[in-house]
């Protein structure tokens, strides 16, 4: 008999499936920030209260130690934020902003992966709430997608909600398609800000629709997140769409003798025709950057400019804040478009080491997990998104959109955690 429904599942279930309607009210950005901080203080509530809280609402064990080592390296994230603004002198006002900035990106790092952890959440809700969202997607694609062609604007509206404040106003407006300046082709961001984005939550909703058990689900959800890669035009998402769905399927082959016969002969293979398929791998991976070449001479000019003044001028705490590029990257902001290097230019290296070492630690527990069986594929996959937006994005602006997956990953985190051999059986 089917389980019924807890308050956490029905919160987080009604927020994706209601994706499209908030983004139509451009609402998505307060959403994500709001449901963060009510599933943490039902957590707090959870974990105070204990069994006499109602059953719904009952944790469902301690918090995990990856969850803790989140939480800890968000509120390091905080503090870095703080003795950069103090080391560039940039006031009390900006260092509130910027602490506001803080609750509503990289706090959710931490807080969906607690709720995930502690609060009676299934994974299978989160799944069927991705497949339903695929099925809005498909509903309302064909409106989307014939917009260029019979003269409708790029750009529907802009919800007053922007008000609240956040990066931009893209995060508030709602679009039918955007035009790509290099080559003036439309191209599709569906509920995201902008289409690179909305190509790696396709890659996200085909991982979750993959462990749907009902086909007519899944199909629903794997042709949704397909449509949204290939119409976002984005190179990073074609990857992530292979990269992120087989390598957790064929990581079980590890543990098989034959796999490893075959890397064997696969290797000595190499020392024959190895030259020949190396100069075809970097003719490929040059065919890749030319695809796009201003985007890739852009990014590339941003991470050059945002290592070398994090190394000369705030190696340790960063500069606080992202500031204004020259012409030659088109004014975009040093310390964007790449987690890793925003976070060397903003953060230093406390805040660089913030969130490397809990991603580490998730993606190890995944990945050693989808060694093991079928459970780890799915927050291994989806580990794989979150690092391949790392280096394509900033991760933390994101997070009100890549929240399922957060929650996920603090679900597996529980799972693992309940599963693991008591103290005496390591010999500790």
């Amino acid at each position: 008999m089917t389980m019924p429904e807890t308050l956490p599942e029905r919160l987080v279930r009604r927020a994706i499936t209601w994706t499209w309607p908030l983004y139509i009210l451009g609402a998505l950005y307060v959403v994500g920030p709001v449901l963060a901080w009510c599933l943490a203080g039902l957590t707090v509530l959870s974990l105070y209260l204990g069994p006499a809280i109602r059953p719904d609402l009952r944790a469902t064990g301690p918090v995990p130690p990856l969850v803790l080592c989140w939480c800890i390296g968000m509120a390091v994230m905080l503090v870095a934020l703080w003795v950069g603004h103090l080391n560039w002198g940039l006031g009390l006002k900006q260092s509130i902003k910027s602490s506001i900035g803080w609750a509503k990106g990289w706090a959710l790092m931490a807080l969906f992966p607690l709720a995930g952890a502690v609060l009676p959440i299934r994974r299978e809700t989160l799944v069927r709430a991705q497949c339903r969202l695929g099925l809005w997607t498909l509903c309302i694609a064909p409106m989307l997608l014939i917009a260029p062609y019979v003269g409708l604007p790029e750009r529907i509206w802009t919800s007053p909600l922007k008000a609240v404040g956040g990066p931009g106003s893209e995060y508030f407006s709602v679009y039918f398609f955007t035009f790509d300046p290099a080559s003036w082709t439309p191209r599709w961001q569906f509920y995201a800000p902008w289409s690179p984005f909305a190509a790696l939550l396709g890659v996200t909703m085909v991982v979750f629709a993959l462990e749907e058990r009902d086909r007519r689900w899944m199909a629903a959800g794997v042709a949704a997140g397909v449509l949204m890669i290939l119409a976002s035009k984005s190179r990073m998402g074609i990857v992530g769409l292979v990269a992120c769905t087989i390598t957790p399927r064929l990581m079980p082959l590890i543990l098989r003798s034959w796999a490893w016969s075959g890397v064997a002969a696969l290797a000595a293979s190499m020392a024959v025709v190895g030259e020949r398929i190396g100069q075809s791998v970097l003719a490929g991976v040059d065919a890749f950057k030319s695809a796009r070449a201003d985007s890739t001479r852009v990014r590339a000019t941003l991470q050059r400019i945002a290592s070398d003044r994090w190394q000369s001028e705030a190696y340790w705490f960063g500069h606080g804040r992202v500031e204004p590029g020259p012409h030659i990257v088109e004014y975009m902001p040093i310390g964007s478009h790449h987690t890793w290097f925003g976070l060397l230019f903003v953060k230093g290296v406390v805040g660089f080491a913030a969130l490397l070492v809990p991603l580490a630690w998730q993606t190890v527990l995944a990945l050693l997990d989808a060694v093991r069986g079928p459970r780890g594929h799915l927050p291994l996959g989806l580990c794989m998104v979150i690092v391949l937006l790392t280096f394509g994005e900033n991760v933390e602006i994101e997070a009100y959109l890549l929240w399922p997956a957060l929650v996920m990953l603090g679900i597996h985190c529980r799972e693992t955690a309940a599963t693991a051999p008591p103290p005496d059986q390591l010999g500790v």
